[in-house]
């Protein structure tokens, strides 16, 4: 787009290349300048939602390494979508600029250029990566009313030795992405526990199988069928997701409350000495017997 010029308190007219039309009169401005010593402008503005027709059709999604994401959809469609990497693709470019970095003298000119080459390969990364999060999602947004997917530990699968594939992947920014524009669209996202054994689930009989390492792609089940993993997973999450939003549409969804027990089994109490005596008691005044 054409270059335009922006007034900012206390600076003054400012060009600007605009990257899209504003939908509503700004707020607020807040000027941002990124480590390759690119500046940005930030607005604040009211987006009116925009709902989209409603179309009969759910999907239930896998996220994974082997491949991005996994779809299963209630029309017994099945799509993966490919893990781009696109930390591992820059990550040759990455090692020799850093290594060029570090040869540079601290403070010298030729060291601030280094500094901006490995900013940019970075930039590249996480603009790439925020580009195919808003493009797939807004995709499945488009295609499905309700998207159901499954409560990931990101910080805990971070601290294995799949932490560099688990931040590559993006789980967390996507999910945030799908989020916003599901409600934007007037589209419906539902989440699975992440206890939920969606992948040693059958998906057709209902039995619970054992645990599967990650190098395990296919498994079988006793009832005869062979599962792909990802789809196995996809399927059971939108069952799952489908059986959650029919009680969130009216059925009990946990039973009356009760009061608790007064001892209630796996629990050790906690011991204190009753004075003198030197009688380990409960808590609750109650003698402990043995150790």
């Amino acid at each position: 787009m054409r270059a335009a010029r922006l007034c900012v308190a206390k600076v003054g007219d400012v060009r600007v290349r605009w990257s899209r039309r504003l939908p509503s009169v700004p707020s607020s401005v807040t000027i941002i300048r990124e480590p390759d010593g690119r500046y940005y402008a930030s607005f604040v503005v009211n987006i009116e939602p925009a709902p989209l027709p409603v179309v009969r059709r759910d999907a239930g999604i896998d996220l994974g390494l082997a491949t991005f994401a996994t779809i299963a959809a209630t029309d017994e469609t099945t799509e993966s979508v490919p893990n781009p990497r696109f930390l591992r693709r820059k990550e040759r470019a990455l090692g020799r600029a850093q290594r060029a970095l570090s040869r540079k003298a601290k403070g010298s000119a030729n060291r601030a250029k280094a500094r901006r080459r490995v900013a940019v390969l970075h930039r590249k990364v996480r603009e790439t990566r925020l580009d195919h999060a808003h493009k797939t999602a807004l995709r499945l947004v488009r295609e499905n009313q309700t998207v159901h997917v499954e409560e990931l530990s990101i910080v805990g699968m971070a601290r294995t030795r799949l932490a560099k594939s688990v931040y590559d992947a993006g789980w967390g920014q996507f999910l945030r992405v799908l989020e916003e524009k599901a409600n934007r669209y007037g589209r419906r996202i539902t989440r699975v526990g992440r206890w939920f054994p969606s992948t040693r689930l059958c998906s057709a009989c209902g039995v619970v199988s054992d645990r599967k390492p990650l190098q395990v792609r296919e498994w079988a089940c006793s009832c005869g069928h062979v599962h792909d993993r990802d789809i196995n997973a996809a399927r059971n999450i939108l069952a799952a997701g489908l059986a959650e939003s029919l009680n969130a549409c009216g059925a009990d969804v946990s039973p009356e409350s009760v009061p608790a027990a007064g001892v209630e089994s796996g629990t050790v109490p906690r011991r204190r000495m009753s004075g003198a005596e030197g009688i380990p008691v409960a808590a609750g005044g109650e003698e402990v017997n043995g150790v």
